[in-house]
């Protein structure tokens, strides 16, 4: 198995993981706390959407990548896109959230597989 299906694979996980897992611990409780900006409808629907809308552009991503034919140079782009990411995440997060390993190997994976 190729380097690029590895790392595509690791983006429909994290995608999939994100938009679920995300749902059940941070959005779903947020959204039913009501306070602050959140009393507004329409605030509480664009949260909801930005979240998982996050989701599917990280399937658009895995999708890129394992696409026959894709340009190297744009696979290049989205695996570094991926780690800048992951670093983002493990610094702002003091590496606590669980997310920033794989979006930097699924990243790193992404490059050295175009």
């Amino acid at each position: 198995m190729s380097l690029l299906w590895i790392s595509a694979a690791l983006m429909g996980v994290t995608a999939i993981t994100h938009s679920w897992l995300g749902e059940v611990k941070l959005v779903g409780p947020m959204l039913r706390g009501r306070s602050g900006v959140l009393r507004n409808d329409f605030a509480r629907v664009i949260v909801r959407y930005a979240w998982h809308v996050t989701s599917a552009l990280m399937l658009a991503s895995a999708l890129t990548i394992s696409w026959p034919g894709a340009p190297r140079d744009l696979v290049r782009a989205i695996g570094g896109i991926w780690i800048a990411l992951g670093l983002v995440s493990l610094v702002a997060s003091r590496a606590k959230h669980v997310g920033w390993p794989i979006l930097g190997l699924a990243g790193i994976m992404a490059v050295i597989g175009a």
